[in-house]
């Protein structure tokens, strides 16, 4: 089940002094980022409607040795459209929030470059108690705006390695979720987590297999013992993102 955003607003020099501060956030930490540990690293195989289409390469990393630290993950996803091959770059920023458990306590900043069919430019941050979204495509300009809540996640379509961020989930946790260029607002449940052996390439290997849905809207997500993503299936859009990095 998806959910209205609030009124959407044209840009002004409101909307772009919160542009001006979001972009900080980002970019102000980027040798930090460098920097960071490397929590999970490798590469998707994407399949649309059952052919291959595409590749997804990505970096988590923390910016410091503590649990606590502020997690960046760095996509870039490459996809053959029947417009053409398209290509979506992101950067993510989670920084924890005092107070509450590691499950819940992220706030996100997020950027999303899309070239090719659909091209766009996403912004995407907490200002006081909203999120704002600039949205930039053939069309014009628009500042987008959706209600905050502390344990909010970002997921993309076409974007397997942002589910990391719901491997702390615990069964029955309903988590909220936007979707920046879908101006989309959800909230997901988890369902239990089950054990069971997948196969990635020649091998076959141990994973913790979850299904967050809200009504109709079904993802089922594979992780290995460290919380890595090894699979993501949704169905309703025929997209499957399975490891290659970890076939040997």
């Amino acid at each position: 089940m998806t959910f209205p955003t609030l009124p959407t607003r044209h840009a002004s020099k409101g909307g772009l002094f919160v542009v001006v501060t979001l972009l900080a956030a980002l970019l102000a930490p980027r040798s930090v980022m460098a920097q960071g540990v490397v929590v999970d690293q490798g590469t998707f195989a994407v399949t649309l409607e059952g052919r291959l289409a595409g590749t997804e390469e990505f970096t988590i990393r923390r910016a410091g040795l503590n649990r606590d630290d502020a997690l960046f993950a760095t996509g870039t996803v490459t996809l053959r459209r029947s417009g053409g091959e398209q290509q979506l770059r992101t950067l993510l920023r989670a920084t924890p929030v005092d107070g509450l458990p590691k499950c819940q306590g992220t706030q996100p900043c997020y950027q999303v470059d899309v070239e090719g069919p659909d091209a766009m430019s996403v912004l995407l941050g907490l200002s006081g108690r909203r999120y704002v979204a600039r949205i930039v495509n053939a069309a014009g300009e628009e500042i987008r705006e959706f209600p905050a809540a502390p344990d909010t996640r970002i997921l993309e379509v076409d974007v397997a390695h942002l589910y990391y961020f719901l491997k702390d989930v615990q069964e029955g946790v309903v988590s909220p979720v936007l979707g920046p260029r879908d101006r989309m607002r959800a909230n997901l449940r988890a369902g239990s987590w089950t054990q069971e052996q997948i196969q990635l390439g020649p091998n076959i290997v141990q994973a913790r297999r979850v299904e967050f849905s809200s009504g109709e809207d079904r993802r089922v997500v594979w992780f290995d013992r460290l919380g890595r993503v090894l699979r993501v299936s949704v169905p309703a859009k025929s997209y499957l993102a399975e490891r290659t990095d970890l076939v040997g």
